[in-house]
């Protein structure tokens, strides 16, 4: 089974060391871009790897060995799901990742403390939206310079393709995510499942688990019969991924997960979970937590009280049968496949990471 320790070590350090080779150049334009230099180290320290490892496990399908160029795209796809983080944040007014200040957060405090002109707030959000597309170029580079250094340019031209369709994909389902947080009134409860489900598929299945995974293998030569396992595994087990996060964002710990209690509510996300629970509720309860989700004034008694209510309608309980389901179908799909053994037992645990988690 591969050693995912060993490499999310490697990613750590080529991520570390990209930023500092990076220093001097963006120092030379000006030391005001230092925060974004400062930031970046914090930000990108933190985090499960889980892009990084699923693209090494794909390359890992069709080789023993992890070449540096391959630890470069790799690095490439946690660099990029930072600046897709700081980008979330701000459209979901997030105070906090992973227990820091959220980029804009951070960039308002330091216009505040500073005693700059202006609007702090309005300082925080733009520099921001510029920070993240500091990391998207950032991501460019560092996967650039992965393919560069691969010797088979058809493999690599495959791989580009694949992340190039990946930042579609994702970008598309983070704005049918705040599609569905405005267009609910005009929504019945039950095309909202449907809805919730695309949402899911796109901001998140495809992106988490599946196009890490084809990438890797794609930059390995992997023939189609080998894709086409990996996505037929990747995709349930994707949807499995991002249902764990539904739970986690409203019954989350906070010390754990480094947002606040009931944070999904609080940024009033329209998930599986809360549709799974407006089919069950009559119609004055469903105008209450219509009410309720996306209220920046709930009081940790309003985030007990939907809980509770995600809990009697039998939405938690249908959400964990959901991913038991799918951890399911994607389990069935990598045994069927012609994958190596040794190749299926790392892709079994980290399904198992995937879904068995409190963060």
């Amino acid at each position: 089974m591969r050693d995912q320790d060993t490499w999310v070590e490697r990613v750590n350090t080529r991520l570390d060391q990209f930023i500092t080779d990076r220093e001097s150049i963006v120092r030379e334009v000006s030391p005001d871009l230092e925060p974004f230099l400062e930031f970046s180290r914090e930000f990108l320290s933190g985090g499960k790897r889980f892009r990084a490892s699923c693209a090494l496990l794909g390359y890992g399908t069709q080789h023993e060995s992890t070449p540096d160029h391959v630890i470069d795209v790799a690095s490439a796809l946690e660099i990029f799901h930072a600046a897709a983080l700081v980008h979330d944040d701000i459209m979901d007014k997030s105070d906090t990742r992973r227990g820091i200040p959220a980029a804009h957060r951070f960039f308002e405090n330091g216009h505040r403390d500073s005693g700059w002109d202006g609007d702090s707030e309005h300082f925080g959000v733009s520099s921001a939206l510029l920070f993240g597309d500091f990391l998207l170029a950032l991501s460019d580079l560092a996967v650039a310079r992965g393919f560069r250094d691969h010797a088979d340019r058809d493999a690599s031209f495959a791989a580009r393709l694949e992340f190039d369709q990946m930042r579609l994909d994702v970008t598309a389902g983070q704005y049918l995510d705040i599609v569905e947080e405005n267009a609910w009134p005009t929504v019945s409860p039950e095309a909202s499942l449907g809805r919730a489900q695309t949402v899911l598929t796109y901001k998140s299945a495809k992106y988490s688990i599946e196009a890490p995974l084809v990438i890797g293998a794609s930059l390995a030569g992997a023939s189609d019969s080998i894709i086409a396992s990996l996505r037929e595994f990747a995709v349930p087990l994707g949807n499995a991924f991002q249902l764990r996060d539904d739970i986690l964002g409203v019954f989350g710990d906070p010390a754990v997960t480094g947002k606040p209690v009931g944070d999904d509510l609080s940024e009033g996300k329209r998930t599986v979970l809360i549709a799974l629970a407006m089919k069950q509720l009559s119609v004055a309860e469903r105008g209450t937590l219509n009410a309720s989700l996306g209220s920046s004034s709930l009081t940790e008694t309003d985030i007990a009280r939907i809980q509770t209510q995600l809990e009697s309608t039998g939405a938690r309980a249908a959400v964990e049968t959901m991913i038991d389901e799918e951890f399911d179908r994607a389990l069935t799909a990598l045994e069927r496949s012609e994958l190596a053994p040794d190749n299926k037992a790392s892709l079994r645990a980290l399904a198992e990471r995937v879904v068995v988690r409190s963060a």
